[in-house]
C-alpha cells in the first residue's frame, strides 16, 4: 500500500483527502503544521507528499526545501488556492513534481498522484549495466515526446521545462529563454507557439546576432522605398510578417542601442513605424526572446536597456546545457540517428557500448547542435549495424585522454610512447625533450606538433577555431592535421 503524507493546516482538507485516498487504496498520514511534518520525516519516508502552499507556521517553499534535503528525489505535489503562474513556477523550480489548485478535482488529484508515484518509482529503480549495443528503438521508447524534429525526454530536467512551457504557452506573456548555443532555445520557443492560441498564425525567428548594425532596424521593422541608399522598394519587416502570431528574437542582447529604443516602443505601445515611414502600424505580436547570457547582467554593463529587460521579463525558462543532463544524451543521440537514417537511406541500428560511454563522458560544448552533427558524420561513415568509436571525431573519441592525461593515444609513434615528450617553458614554442636514440627527427617533429595541438585545444577549452588562432594556422589546417593523426592511429592499430 502506497503511503501519502498530507500537510495542510486546513483540517477539513486533510479529512477530505484522507477519506478520498483511503477508499482508493492509499495509506494517508495527516500533518497540520510544517514543523511536525518535517519532524515526522526525520524517521519516516512516504511514497508521496502533498503539501499546502500556505501553512500556519511556514510556507511550502521552506517545507519543500527541507524535504529535498532529506529525500532529494521525493515526489512532492503542492496544493494551492492561489492559481497564479508565479506560484506554480516557484514550486517547480524548487523541485516540486507538480501542483494542483483548489477547489480540488477528484480526477485531477488521482491522475497527478499516480503519475508522481510512478515517476518516483522509476527514478529510484536501479539501472542495470548494459553490455549490449544500444538500440535506437529501445532508447527512444522510454518516455520521449516528439515535436517535429525536436524531442522532449522524460528526465527531470525536461519535465520541468515542459511544465513551464505548458504553463506559459496559453498566455500572451513575453518569455526570456536562457541557454547556451545549440541547446534548443528556438525549438522551445516554437513549442510555446504551437501550444498557444496563436498556433495557426506565423512564427518568425530572427537571429539578432546575424543582423548588421546598419540593417537591423530594416530587417525587424521594414522600410519605405527610398528610405536609404539601396531601398528600391518597400519592405515589410519581421514584426509585420509575424503580426497575429509570434516573433522569436534569438541573442537579443546583440541588438544595437538605437534598435533597442525602437523595440521598447513596440513592446510598450504595440505600434511600429517602418524605417523612413510616417505612419504607425498596429501590431498584435507575442514576443519570445533568447540569450546565452543573463540579460540582467547585460543591463549592469550597459549592453542592454534595463527598461526593455523588465518589459521582456514576464516569464523566463532556463535550458540547462547537455553536459548537465547526461541521462538525456542517448535519447537525443538515437533520435538524431533515426532522422539521419531517413536522410541517408541507411539502416544503422544503434551504438556500440564504447560509443555510449564516450558520449556520456564528453562535455558537448556545442550541445544538441554538436551532437546532431557528430551523429550525421558517424552514420555516414558507419558500414555495419552499429556506430563505433572509430567513426567519431578525434577530439570526442580521445576526450578522456586529452582531458585527464591518461596513456598516450595510439596515434603517437611507438618510440614516442616509450619516451613521451616533456614540454618545457611556454607550450606554444613546442620545445620538448625526446630520446634521440629511440626516435627519428621526423617522428620527434610530429610528436612535438601533436603535443602543441593538444595544449592549444586545452587552453581554448577545445574550441577548434580558438585553438587554430593560438597555433597561428587556419581551422582547415588544424582539421587536416587532426585527420592525419587519426590515420596514423589506424595505421598503428593495423600493425
Amino acid at each position: 500500500m502506497k503511503k501519502i503524507l498530507v500537510i495542510d493546516d486546513d483540517r477539513d482538507i486533510c479529512l477530505l483527502l484522507n477519506r478520498f485516498l483511503t477508499r482508493r487504496g492509499y495509506e494517508v498520514i495527516e500533518m497540520f503544521t510544517g514543523k511536525k511534518a518535517l519532524s515526522w520525516l526525520d524517521s519516516n519516508q512516504p511514497d508521496l507528499i502533498m503539501c499546502d502552499y500556505r501553512l500556519g507556521d511556514m510556507d511550502a517553499m521552506e517545507v519543500l526545501s527541507s524535504i529535498k534535503n532529506r529525500y532529494s528525489e521525493m515526489p512532492v505535489i503542492i496544493i494551492t488556492g492561489y492559481s497564479d503562474m508565479r506560484t506554480a513556477v516557484k514550486v517547480m523550480k524548487m523541485g516540486a513534481y507538480d501542483y494542483i489548485t483548489k477547489p480540488l478535482l477528484p480526477d485531477e488529484i488521482i491522475h497527478t498522484i499516480q503519475q508522481a508515484i510512478e515517476h518516483g518509482e522509476t527514478h529510484h529503480a536501479p539501472t542495470p549495466l548494459n553490455k549490449q549495443p544500444v538500440l535506437a528503438a529501445s532508447v527512444e521508447s522510454k518516455g520521449v515526446t516528439y515535436s517535429g524534429n525536436y524531442i522532449f525526454g522524460d528526465t527531470d530536467a525536461f519535465r520541468k521545462i515542459m511544465k513551464q512551457v505548458v504553463l506559459v504557452a496559453p498566455t500572451n506573456y513575453s518569455v526570456i529563454i536562457y541557454g547556451e548555443t545549440g541547446s534548443g532555445k528556438e525549438s522551445i520557443a516554437l513549442e510555446i507557439h504551437k501550444r498557444s492560441k496563436r498556433s495557426s498564425k506565423p512564427f518568425v525567428a530572427i537571429d539578432c546576432g546575424a543582423l548588421s548594425k546598419e540593417l537591423a532596424a530594416s530587417e525587424l521593422f521594414g522600410h519605405e522605398k527610398g528610405a536609404f541608399t539601396g531601398a528600391m522598394n518597400q519592405k515589410n519587416g519581421s514584426f509585420e510578417l509575424a503580426n497575429g502570431g509570434t516573433i522569436f528574437l534569438d541573442e537579443v542582447a546583440n541588438l544595437s542601442y538605437d534598435v533597442q529604443v525602437s523595440l521598447l516602443r513596440v513592446v510598450q505601445e504595440r505600434k511600429m513605424r517602418r524605417v523612413g515611414g510616417t505612419r504607425d502600424i498596429d501590431l498584435d505580436v507575442r514576443i519570445l526572446i533568447a540569450s546565452n547570457e543573463l540579460l540582467w547582467n547585460a543591463t549592469r554593463t550597459g549592453k542592454f536597456r534595463e527598461d526593455l529587460y523588465h518589459r521582456f521579463n514576464e516569464f523566463s525558462i532556463e535550458i540547462p546545457p547537455l553536459r548537465e543532463r547526461s541521462e538525456d544524451i542517448m535519447l537525443f543521440a538515437n533520435h538524431f540517428l533515426r532522422v539521419t537514417n531517413e536522410e541517408l537511406e541507411k539502416k544503422v541500428k544503434g551504438f556500440d557500448p564504447d560509443v555510449e560511454s564516450i558520449f556520456t563522458k564528453y562535455v558537448w560544448y556545442g550541445n544538441f547542435r554538436e551532437l546532431k552533427n557528430v551523429i550525421k558524420r558517424a552514420t555516414l561513415l558507419t558500414e555495419g549495424d552499429y556506430i563505433e568509436a572509430k567513426t567519431l571525431p578525434f577530439e570526442i573519441s580521445n576526450y578522456s585522454k586529452l582531458q585527464f592525461g591518461e596513456q598516450p593515444p595510439a596515434n603517437l609513434s611507438a618510440a614516442a610512447q616509450a619516451a613521451p615528450i616533456t614540454m618545457v617553458g611556454d607550450p606554444k614554442t613546442a620545445l620538448g625533450k625526446v630520446n634521440i636514440n629511440e626516435s627519428s627527427l621526423k617522428e620527434a617533429s610530429i610528436d612535438a606538433e601533436y603535443e602543441m595541438i593538444l595544449q592549444a585545444l586545452k587552453e581554448s577549452n577545445y574550441n577548434k577555431s580558438k585553438a587554430a588562432q593560438l597555433l597561428k594556422i587556419d581551422r582547415k589546417t588544424l582539421y587536416n592535421k587532426m585527420t592525419l593523426y587519426e590515420e596514423m592511429k589506424n595505421t598503428i592499430h593495423e600493425r
